[in-house]
């Protein structure tokens, strides 16, 4: 299994994917501001995997922490909190593995705990994420090869593999799971510009594991829809408002047109914990505007005229009515998504699980 990333005595070890399929180069973080850094600058990206990251970020913080009485401790536990928050706006799985770190934090300190303790119940608490993460993958990609036929060619659009999360992906995870099951599996991987996750990572992954691979450029993938050369489509996602709206790497929504247009299957793979129901719609997602660079250069190169002027938001929302299914860790939810995605929270809590 790809390590992407992993807690150690020495820091928080990260595979630097920004070098990827170059270099596979392993870099130590040894403070929470160089685990904020890694997380802004891209070294990890995927929304599990952020989470992830976060998580051991401000355990790490805490763990270094030279603060002394309980209300210098929470007033230096806020401000890496904080900074954490920063990083990233878009992937909810960052917040959520933020306020999960405050609850354990805040939990520690109820109970009595010294600041040793609590440095442990957070190194604990991190490690339990990173965990939850591959085994809500392995979960996902369960439900999700159910719906992926013998013998499909599969587009996928960004990264969502081992990659975007602690191990085994979301989107690449149903692909692997079905594969695993018996079936033969094609992938068609949009490079996914600027950053070129599906060019660099994805492609990379798949090769890796032997899945039969075809890199398209972001233009093309209509083309082979139209053909007839593509099955169904599965994305990961940052983010998905409780009326099933869904935030993913900037052009999902041209590919999940497409498809509507062609009568293709849109499959969306997230962990619940992707799942926001205090937003009512995509509307009220944050899209994040990332550097000029991304977009004017490749690998440090210049690739554009000086003076122009550059947008790049990281993402767009696809409306639900273009989804045939979101594939979660606890189920498959389909339309309508404001009822379903809520059921499955509510069977989570009961314990039971199914299958759509």
């Amino acid at each position: 299994m790809i390590k992407t990333i992993e807690w150690t005595g020495e820091g928080v070890v990260m595979i630097d994917q920004r070098l990827l399929p170059g270099e596979e180069v392993y870099p130590i973080f040894r403070t929470c501001e160089e685990v904020a850094q890694a997380i802004e600058q891209m070294v990890i990206r995927g929304a599990p995997a952020i989470g992830v990251a976060a998580a051991m970020g401000l355990a790490l913080g805490l763990k270094q922490s030279k603060a002394a009485g309980d209300a210098e401790v929470e007033k230096e536990f806020d401000q890496m909190c904080r900074r954490m928050a920063r990083t990233r706006p878009t992937a909810v799985n960052l917040f959520w593995a933020i306020e999960r770190m405050r609850w354990r934090f805040n939990r520690s300190r109820k109970d009595g705990g010294s600041l040793d303790q609590i440095r442990s119940a957070l190194i604990q608490e991190a490690s339990l994420i990173y965990e939850e993460d591959i085994d809500s993958n392995r979960k996902m990609g369960a439900f999700g090869a159910e719906l992926i036929p013998e013998g499909a060619t599969v587009l996928t659009h960004c990264n969502a593999g081992a990659l975007a999360t602690a191990g085994f992906g979301t989107a690449l995870g149903v692909i692997r799971a079905a594969v695993e099951s018996g079936k033969h599996i094609n992938v068609f991987a949009d490079e996914t510009r600027p950053f070129l996750q599906g060019a660099r990572l994805t492609a990379w992954e798949l090769a890796k594991d032997d899945i039969p691979v075809t890199l398209i450029t972001d233009g093309m993938s209509g083309h082979f829809m139209q053909r007839g050369r593509i099955n169904c489509v599965i994305v990961g996602a940052d983010r998905i408002a409780a009326n099933g709206d869904v935030a993913n790497k900037i052009g999902t929504y041209m590919v999940a047109v497409a498809a509507h247009e062609n009568n293709i299957p849109f499959y969306v793979a997230a962990p619940l914990t992707t799942i926001d129901l205090t937003l009512n719609s995509g509307e009220e997602i944050p899209i994040e505007e990332r550097s000029e660079s991304e977009v004017t250069h490749v690998r440090g190169e210049r690739m554009a005229p000086p003076g122009i002027a550059v947008a790049n938001p990281a993402f767009d929302v696809t409306p639900h009515r273009y989804i045939s299914a979101i594939i979660t860790d606890n189920g498959v939810a389909r339309e309508p998504y404001d009822l379903s995605l809520k059921s499955l929270f509510a069977e989570l809590e009961t314990g039971s699980r199914k299958i759509d």
